[in-house]
């Protein structure tokens, strides 16, 4: 598909609903993955350093700020989508060891297919549930673990609880980062929640977004950056502040969570469902 004629789009029913793959019209190698027609994840093919979304490029740089360039990282994926993070990680980590994990079966062999990976990556993708697969890994065995799983448009509850934290937690390296995105609006009472609920287990946090999104004043994703050793947040701020969209680098979390207690299994719920209305300019070819 890389060589695509002009106004492409592919369109197949998968496991999570219907997947289209829509062309970037400014980019003649640029993929848009709409899964029941929200964005879901956007590649180029040529040039996978490239990273359309906002957010997907508030988590790269925390990739980017967890080792000296170009040292190869051990990295696992909870969420797959298009794998736009596991190609960036292999264009700038050469050699890393990264391991996928995505729910949708049918999805996995749609992007395999039709947006084919370096084959020489060192990257597995295996399907199946975020959490069972947690379970099953060794400890230490990552130094990033990345979080971004959406059933349809939400985070399943099982996945914003302490008990995943934990899990999550016990498979990173001591200096090891998870990178987390929490989709949330106004009051922003699910993203509160999920703060506290890592800093329960990773204390050491702070929280990358749009300063509107911030403040509770629009639906949007939140980044969230945690581990057991202080993080490098002048950096993060920096490059928050200069990037197309400008993001925000919050610290002060004990404000911010204003004393949302961690979800447990008991109690933890998924996250909001999008605005309606929220993806109606969509991609157009």
């Amino acid at each position: 598909m890389a060589q695509r004629k002009r106004g492409e789009r592919r369109v197949e029913t998968v496991a999570s609903g219907v997947a289209e793959l829509v062309g970037d019209p400014d980019r003649s190698s640029g993929w848009t993955l709409l899964l029941d027609g929200a964005p879901q994840s956007h590649v180029d093919l040529a040039d996978p350093t490239y990273l359309e979304f906002e957010y997907i490029r508030r988590m790269a740089a925390a990739i980017d700020l967890t080792a000296p360039p170009g040292t190869p990282l051990r990295v696992l994926h909870l969420g797959g989508g298009a794998l736009t993070l596991p190609r960036y990680v292999a264009a700038t980590r050469p050699g890393s060891p990264q391991r996928v994990v995505e729910i949708d079966g049918p999805l996995v062999e749609l992007v395999r297919k039709a947006l084919p990976w370096d084959p020489k990556a060192k990257l597995r993708v295996r399907v199946g549930d975020a959490r069972e697969a947690v379970t099953g890994m060794r400890d230490d065995g990552y130094d990033v673990v990345i979080v971004d799983v959406f059933a349809g448009s939400r985070t399943p509850a099982h996945l914003a609880s302490v008990e995943f934290i934990r899990e999550v937690a016990r498979v990173l390296a001591p200096g090891g980062r998870l990178i987390a995105n929490v989709a949330d609006g106004p009051p922003l009472k699910y993203a509160r929640s999920q703060v506290a609920t890592i800093r329960a287990v990773l204390p050491e946090a702070c929280l990358v977004a749009d300063a509107a999104v911030l403040r509770g004043r629009r639906f949007g994703n939140l980044v969230v950056i945690a581990g057991r050793t202080p993080l490098p947040v002048t950096e993060l701020s920096r490059r928050a502040a200069g990037d197309w969209f400008p993001g925000r680098v919050e610290t002060d979390l004990d404000r911010f969570t204003s004393g949302q207690p961690a979800a447990t299994d008991i109690d933890a719920v998924p996250s909001p469902a999008p605005p309606e209305g929220l993806f109606s300019s969509r991609p157009q070819t």
